[in-house]
This record gives C-alpha cells, structure tokens and sequence, in this order.
C-alpha cells in the first residue's frame, strides 16, 4: 500500500503508542505495553477497523541484553537495518523543542491482517541531515536519556504525530487513542489547533470540549511514579508554554509539574485501565475522573505456536478470523492437545539446551517465568527457601525453571534481582535446574508461553496492572500459577485454569513475601506436581480449559470490540 496514491483505508483512529512491537526484527520496543499495540493492530487489520498507528523509530531499539558470568547485566545498542523492513516517505514536519525547530520524517509499515486489510504504522524519525547532531538522536533510543531527552521524545510523538497526519492528509481521523501518558501531547496540538483557527492565545471550554470528544486514554500504570512528570521550568521551556500558563490551567498543571497522565486524563472523553481490578485501583488514585476497565488481550494468531495452531485448524475452523470459537477447545481430544503440546515443548528446551548448555530435560515439569526484571513482580520470591526446593523436587517431583527478562539500564536494583535468580540457579545445581536465558523478546515469549508447562506470575498486588504473558500461555493450553492480580483475578478458576498463590490481601511487606513464598511451595507441592504427573490426564484437562475458557476470551480481538462499542465510535 502506498500512502501517496491510497487513502490509507481512510483510517478513523489514530493510535498513539511509545513502543509498539511490530516483528522480532522490528526491535521498537521494550516490554509488554510494546507486545500490547502490536497486538492491538494485528486485531484491527484483522477486523477491518480503519485505524493507525503513530510511533518513533527508535533506531538504536531499546538494548541488547546480555548477562556476565555473575548474572549481572549489560546493555548493548540493538542495530537493524531500517530499510530492511520499512518504507521511507517523503513527508515532512517541524516539532520547535526549546526555541529550536526541529524537522521530523516518517517511514511505514503495513500490517496485512487475516482479511487482507491493511493497518498503516507511521514510525517518526528526526535522524535528519538539516537536524543538529542532537536532535538527529531524539528518535535512537527507546525509554532513553534525562527528563529533558524524555520530554522531546514525547513531544515528537505527541505533537509531531499529529502534525505529520495532518500533512499526510488525513481528514477523516476523529479518535485519538493514547496507550498510556507518553504520548499525552498530541492533546495540547490538538488544542492549539483550535487556537490557530479562531486566532486567539488561550483556549475556551468549547475547545476543550471538542478535544476531550477526540481522545481517548489507556493509562497501563498502577503505581504514581511510573507516570512521567516534569518541572513546570522545563515543560515551559521545551514545549514554549509560559510557566504562569501551565500553573493557571488545569489540564496541565498537577502539584506543580506536567503530569502528563494527567493531560491524558483531562483531554480524553473516555478513560480506562487494563483489568477490572486495575480500574479499581486508577480510580482510587485519580478520584475526579471517571474510569472504565476493558481488559488487555494478545492476538491469538500471533501467539498460538505452530503445533497448536495446526491443531485448531483442525478442529476448529474459523478460530483465527473468530477467537471466540476457541470455546469449542472442550472438545480437543486429550491425546492431540499432549501430543502439539510435546511438539511445543521439545521445540523449547532444545532450543534453550543449545544457546545454553543448560541441561534442560523435556521429560520434567517446567515452570516459566518471563517479566521486566523490576522490585514489584517479585522475581525471586520463588527462591525464598532453597531448602524447601530442594526437598519439593527430591521427595515429591522433579521440575525445572527457564527465567527471563530485561531490566531497565538505570535500575539497577531490577540487575541485582536478575543476578538473585542466577545465583539461586548456582545453589541448586545437580537438584533444580534454573536457567536465565538472554533478551527477552518476541520470539522468545511465543517459545516459552508455549513451551512451558505451567506459566508464573508473582507480582505485588495490586501493582500488576494486567499482564498478557499468562493470556499467551493460555492460549497454548499452559496453565497458570499466579498471584490473585491483574487479568488472572478474571481468568483464574482453582483447578480448572491454573491455580493461584497467596490470597487477594494488599500488605506489601516481609509478611506478605513470605507468605506467597509458603503458598507457591504448598501449591507446586499438594496440586501442580501431582496433577502434571499424575495417571489420570487432569493436567491435560486444565490445558483444555485455558483454551476454551482464557484464550477465547483473553484476546485483542475481544478487546478492541470493547473499545468500539464504549469509546471509538460513542
């Protein structure tokens, strides 16, 4: 498709995102908010829903993980080659960052979903030759920088997106979805569109309201200090807003800084978290708002792994084109879903034996672990007594457990929990094998959320806004052992869908660590073993039962139904 002959299927919706996950060579994004909008788009060029995507290059991607000797990590910058994958325009625009102008280009990708429609991704570019050395660096690196490098990516995404739409010559956009704070000041140009229009220099409520009926807000962050906030002094210098302007307007001003989730907040007409129990907790921390939930999905077809793929192409015809009739998994005959999953699990481990030597063996249970390596999700927890392990492994069943996961460059208490889990691998050597394998990315999470027999999460509640890695797993058939937070309080049925650690409570200290370290134990001991290894195809069962019950439901088709109905077209 050629954004210059065609009308780029007329797109509707403008969905704005700072890292989107387009491919695994594509490496234009960091974690699971990333997977999430690729997703998103994948499901709208399978429905045909005319829509967008706005992102930056980031040509030097997020990092190249790789671990020394000690567990510790090291970044290195990702190289691709952009040309390779995407298709440079002629379009250009200027985004003025501290009294500078600074030009922006674009290249394109094109989703082609199962119908055959396409769903345009524009990626924002400054490495351009009329550009000082700095600027040209705006769009290398994902979640890089200072405050100031932040702010000016932001304000390329948010303000140089809206504008290089505008000169692609787009009329017919009337919804601006935002996925989380990061791209918050598409609604300042938007604005001041309306101010260069009626030639005034301050906005009225008309304005404000016909910006709020635009845009709509994901926010993803359960926790304060995951949303980007700045000093009035540096938000009015780099976006060229007087300081007395953004402290006397209440759409910027939040406790004396930009608080860019609340910009989001105060533009959007529609609102919403990513889990029901994540709606819960937004609404608690932004009381004045009112804030939907609309469960986060993945794509089915992305994620489901060859063998069960096949496996639902026989049975169950249409799956792809509709996730709902994933229901019909009931009827699996037991001996198929073990067999595609053997297929499936061999498939990992003999890919992790040979990047590893670690000794992996198909015949044991293995437990899966894959998060940002950050002090919430709670890595480690698992590790909280080796002695317990041990004697779980050498009295009651054998397992194994393959980790993996990124910590952010500048955190390095997020490092030292990586490193806490490779010297506990060190520890039970000879009795449990522990493996971390290397940069966690797409290909990765489709091997092991299928690979696996049983995925974990172990977050602190209520921080853990969805997670869709258990919903990839569960459309494989992979059970999940989980913390009663985010998706899996919807998705958990005792027995039937996985199990669950711990109980729903909210102590976040010593006490509560241990106690969903206890319950792990207690579990993995008293149900999960004895029912992976057990004569009478109950584990089989719960496989069955992820399928029809978490993967028909836990999709983004399903999703972005949601969004339709209560906040595109409204």
């Amino acid at each position: 498709m050629n954004l210059e002959t065609e009308a780029m299927n007329d797109p509707r919706i403008a969905y704005f995102s700072m890292e989107i996950a387009l491919r695994p060579e594509i490496p234009t994004y960091a974690g699971g908010l990333g997977a999430l909008a690729g997703d998103t788009l994948r499901s709208a060029s399978d429905m045909r829903i005319p829509m967008i995507g706005v992102t930056l290059l980031h040509r030097n991607g997020y990092f190249f993980q790789r671990l020394d000797p000690t567990g510790w990590q090291v970044e290195q910058e990702e190289h691709w080659v952009v040309e390779d994958y995407l298709q440079k325009l002629a379009h250009r625009v200027s985004v003025t960052l501290d009294g500078q102008d600074v030009s922006v280009g674009c290249w394109k990708y094109a989703i082609r979903g199962n119908s055959g429609f396409e769903v345009p991704v524009v990626l924002l570019d400054t490495n351009l030759e009329e550009n000082a050395d700095w600027h040209r660096s705006l769009t290398s690196n994902l979640y890089g920088g200072d405050s100031y490098y932040r702010l000016c990516q932001e304000a390329v995404l948010g303000i140089g997106g809206v504008r290089m739409l505008r000169e692609m010559g787009l009329p017919s956009i009337s919804t601006y979805h935002m996925n989380e704070g990061h791209a918050s000041l598409l609604g300042l140009e938007l604005l001041n569109e309306h101010l260069v229009g009626a030639g005034r220099d301050y906005y009225t409520d008309d304005d404000l309201d016909s910006v709020r009926k635009q845009c709509v807000f994901t926010t993803h962050t359960p926790v304060s200090a995951g949303h980007d906030r700045f000093p009035l002094d540096l938000a009015a210098r780099v976006l060229g807003i007087s300081a007395h302007a953004l402290v006397n307007h209440d759409i910027f001003c939040c406790e004396g800084e930009l608080n860019l989730t609340y910009l989001a907040l105060n533009v959007s007409h529609y609102v919403n978290g990513v889990a029901k129990k994540h709606g819960e907790v937004s609404r608690l921390m932004f009381t004045n708002y009112h804030i939907d939930a609309i469960t986060n999905g993945v794509h089915a077809e992305t994620w489901v792994a060859p063998p069960l793929a096949a496996l639902y192409d026989r049975y169950i015809a249409g799956w792809r084109q509709d996730n709902f009739m994933l229901r019909y998994a009931l009827n699996l005959p037991s001996e198929e879903i073990w067999k595609a999953h053997l297929e499936a699990k061999r498939s990992l481990i003999t890919f992790v034996n040979r990047e590893t030597n670690a000794g992996l063996d198909a015949n044991v249970l293995t437990i899966g672990f894959a998060r940002r390596a950050a002090s919430y999700k709670r890595t480690a927890l698992v590790f909280n007594d080796l002695e317990r392990i041990r004697d779980i492994a050498s009295n009651v069943g054998p397992f194994q457990f393959i980790f993996a996961g990124k910590a952010h460059p500048n955190d390095d208490e997020g490092k030292k929990i990586i490193q806490r889990v490779v010297d506990a691998g060190k520890q039970l050597r000879g009795i449990v094998n522990v493996t971390y394998l290397e940069n966690y990315d797409m290909q990765l999470a489709k091997r092991m959320t299928a690979g696996v027999d049983v995925w974990l999460n172990t977050p602190q509640p209520p921080m853990e806004a969805s997670g869709t890695s258990g919903m990839k797993a569960a459309l494989n058939g992979v059970p999940s052992l989980s913390v009663l937070d985010g998706w899996w309080i919807e998705g958990h049925i005792e027995n039937v869908t996985g199990w669950s650690i711990g109980d729903d409570g909210n102590d976040d200290g010593r006490e509560r660590w241990v106690s969903d370290a206890n319950s792990f134990y207690e579990k993995l001991e008293d149900a999960v073993l004895e029912e992976y290894y057990g004569a009478d195809s109950k584990y089989v069962d719960i496989m069955r039962h992820c399928i029809a019950l978490n993967g028909s439901f836990f999709n983004t088709q399903r999703m972005l139904l949601q969004y339709v109905t209560r906040a595109y077209f409204t």
